[in-house]
Order: C-alpha cells, then sequence, then structure tokens
C-alpha cells in the first residue's frame, strides 16, 4: 500500500480501514478499525507532542501496518507537513536535513539512527513495534534524544501509553489523554477508552494507578516451573549484557517431567562460535536458579514478524 493508496481508503464512504495484527502471537489477521477511533488515537498523539501545522512529521515505516498508517492520519488532521521514505533498516539515510518534529522507529531502525547521527534534529522520537534491549535503550537515554517507548496494538489504532526512555529501566507507561486502566483476574491489562469497548490484553502488568503500569510480559509466554511463575522479558533483560552485543535470543521453555516446565534459552547462531558453556555458568551466578536457563539450544535463524518481534515458540 502507498501513501496515496491509504489517503484514498481514509477519505472513502466506509465507516473504517483495513488494518493487520502483528503475527506476533500468531497468524496475522486482517481486521477493520472504526475511523473515529483511529481519529481519537491520532488526536491524543497530536495532543501530546503539540503537533501542528508548522509541524513536520516523517514516515520511514510501511503504510501496510497501523503504526504507518498513523503517521500519515497524524499529518492529515495537524495539517503538519508529512515526508515519507522507503522502509529499511537505514532510516533517513537520505535524508537532507531539518527539524522533524516526530519520527516513528522499531528498534532495528534505532540502531541505526544512533550508530550514524547526521544533519537533522528529531524533536521527539517514539518507538515500537518490538521491545527495547535494556543495552540499546541506555545507548537512547545517553544520546539525550526525546525519545518514547511506545504501548498499543492494531486493535487500540497505535500506542495507548508511552514511557519516556532515561537511564532507570523500570519507569512506568503512562496513559495518553483519554485513556484509562485496569487489569484482570489474571492480572492482565484492560484499556479503557472513553466510550469504547474495553481492550483485554494478554499482558501482565503491575498496575500502579488508573494512568500507570510496569509490563512484567504476556501470560502466553509465562513459564510455570515447580509452581513458580518465571516471565520471560523480566530473565532477558537481567542477562542481555553478558552476551555478545547484538546477539538474538529469547528465554522460553520445554516439558520436564518433575518441574511442568524448565527454562531454556534460545539463540541465534553458530554454537561453535558462542561459548555456551560459559554462559550458562555466568548466568548461575547471575540470577535465581528457578530462572536459570538448564539448556542454549542454537538455532540458523530466529524468526520475527515484519515488525520486528520476535517469534518465540516452546519446545
Amino acid at each position: 500500500m502507498t501513501i496515496d493508496d491509504f489517503i484514498a481508503e481514509w477519505h472513502n464512504d466506509c465507516d473504517y480501514i483495513v488494518a493487520h495484527t502483528s503475527g506476533s502471537t500468531g497468524t496475522p489477521k486482517e481486521i477493520h478499525l472504526c475511523k473515529r477511533l483511529v481519529r481519537d488515537s491520532a488526536l491524543r498523539t497530536i495532543e501530546f507532542f503539540s503537533l501542528s501545522e508548522s509541524s513536520h512529521l516523517h514516515l520511514c515505516l510501511s503504510p501496510d501496518y497501523i503504526a504507518g498508517k498513523m503517521m500519515i492520519v497524524r499529518s492529515l488532521l495537524s495539517g503538519a507537513t508529512l515526508t515519507d521514505e522507503l522502509p529499511s533498516n537505514t532510516p533517513l539515510s537520505s535524508f537532507k536535513g531539518g527539524v522533524i518534529d516526530l519520527l516513528a522507529v522499531v528498534p532495528s531502525q534505532l540502531i541505526d539512527l544512533l550508530d550514524n547521527p547526521k544533519d537533522y534534529e528529531i524533536r521527539n522520537l517514539i518507538i515500537g513495534g518490538s521491545a527495547i534491549p535494556a543495552d540499546l535503550r541506555l545507548r537512547v537515554a545517553d544520546s539525550g534524544l526525546n525519545a518514547y517507548e511506545t504501548y498499543g496494538m492494531t486493535e487500540t489504532a497505535s500506542h495507548v501509553a508511552l514511557r519516556k526512555i532515561r537511564q532507570e529501566s523500570d519507569l512506568p507507561y503512562f496513559a495518553l489523554p483519554g485513556i484509562k486502566f485496569t487489569k484482570d483476574k489474571r492480572d492482565c491489562l484492560v484499556i479503557h477508552m472513553n466510550d469504547y469497548d474495553p481492550v483485554f490484553t494478554n499482558d501482565v502488568v503491575d498496575l500502579i494507578d488508573d494512568e500507570h503500569f510496569l509490563l512484567r510480559g504476556r501470560v502466553d509466554n509465562v513459564i510455570i516451573s515447580g509452581g513458580l511463575k518465571i516471565h520471560p522479558l523480566e530473565v532477558e533483560d537481567k542477562i542481555r549484557h553478558i552476551l555478545p552485543d547484538a546477539t538474538t535470543f529469547y528465554i522460553t521453555s520445554r516439558p520436564h517431567s518433575k518441574w511442568g516446565e524448565e527454562v531454556i534459552m534460545i539463540v541465534e547462531g553458530d554454537a561453535t562460535k558462542i561459548d555456551g558453556t560459559r554462559i550458562l555458568t555466568q548466568l548461575r551466578d547471575l540470577i535465581p536458579p528457578y530462572q536459570t536457563p538448564k539448556d542454549i539450544l542454537f538455532e540458523s535463524h530466529i524468526l520475527r514478524t515484519d515488525s520486528g518481534k520476535i517469534v518465540r515458540k516452546k519446545f
């Protein structure tokens, strides 16, 4: 889909747009999003970042997905100038310089922005699509960029909460205007958007109040070993620094006759080039025994969705 294709869809007589889920938890689905919901989401971001006719938005994401569509809608509703480029992992490589008031990227694009600074000013940067590794988050914090990690999904027409990226890794997400949060009996987040039906998620949270939460991980990724709950994202953040730079990995589980499940680590790469025994030894000294992977499995390629999320498997 091109920008013009989406603008034509936005202005047609239908009361919805067509979007697709990311596919990180299963096969990508086509869904219909009410244009009023999409408009309200765009207006929340416009209000938060004070976007106007004098603003400049730059699109380096595909209009096929909700993140790209929303950048277009924000420009239409605010009257801001929108420039664009073909999506790639080297964003702004041909950008001529100047001020960008809002730029949305995924973590793989963020790496290139930090590695190859150019003659431009990014006033506001939003990062979504997949989790930001702890080491990359620290680089962003040190860069001085006014950067935010987003929380949202296709079903909510992009983000409903933001988290400022700073040195501290335990800052909560905060709600955008008009959004409230509760949680269900599973401790999973429930999103309330004005007069729309609540959105029930599978994201386990610590709810601070109705506008702030800490994200712990997905309920469908939780590992239960010996009756203890283990959240893979929490373990990954604790251990990422002991792996070689840019190593792709994830924590998952496999069946165990005594404990029900046991924790294992999946690493992308060649087993002959990464010392798995050394890593396991370091992990035993770093994290509690119940969180420590009992084995490392190597895969030549770890699958990702188009937005960069790892497709997690249980073994």
